[in-house]
């Protein structure tokens, strides 16, 4: 499937799809836990993201087109994308949000800790979030760097964005 066809010649739905160099990809409907722990993420960084105009918030699904050529979108389930982006805000996100998250499902979480992770860092993702409900963790990952900085918290231990520097969430405010 080429990306114009996901795009343009599919109905707007309601659940989780991706396109992965020109595979559509649809997996089930994540478990309850999954979709609490994105519920949660969500709100906690809109608060912060919208006291501070610091830029937008949006959940899954939304399409994220990491390359049109390449047929590669995906649907991060949450994104922010910074104010002085926010120009890549359109139907889609056209383009790397500055930070991902990713809340990990047992049928999921190698491809999201192995390709999308690679994609992410390829196509400019800033920072992405891995968060494992089963553990109660977060893994912050900064791409920034020649090499990924890699950061774990749990319990109050707190998440130390690189995007968002003055964010104060402790890991067991998702949980």
């Amino acid at each position: 499937m080429t990306a114009d066809e996901y795009l343009y010649d599919t109905k707007e739905i309601n659940r989780v799809r991706e396109l992965a160099m020109g595979v559509l990809r649809e997996p089930p409907a994540p478990f309850f836990a999954h979709q609490k722990a994105v519920l949660r993420i969500a709100w906690l960084l809109c608060e912060h993201v919208e006291a501070r105009r610091l830029g937008e918030v949006a959940v899954a699904p939304v399409d994220v087109v990491l390359d049109h050529a390449k047929a590669l979108i995906v649907q991060p389930d949450v994104i922010f994308v910074s104010a002085e982006r926010a120009a890549i805000i359109r139907d889609q996100v056209w383009g790397a949000p500055d930070l991902v998250v990713e809340v990990l499902s047992a049928g999921s979480a190698h491809y999201d800790r192995t390709e999308k992770l690679g994609w992410y860092r390829q196509y400019g993702v800033r920072e992405c979030w891995l968060v494992d409900t089963e553990a109660a963790q977060v893994t912050r990952i900064d791409l920034t760097g020649p090499q990924p900085d890699v950061q774990v918290a749990r319990g109050v231990s707190l998440i130390r964005s690189m995007v968002l520097p003055e964010l104060r969430m402790r890991a067991l405010a998702i949980f």
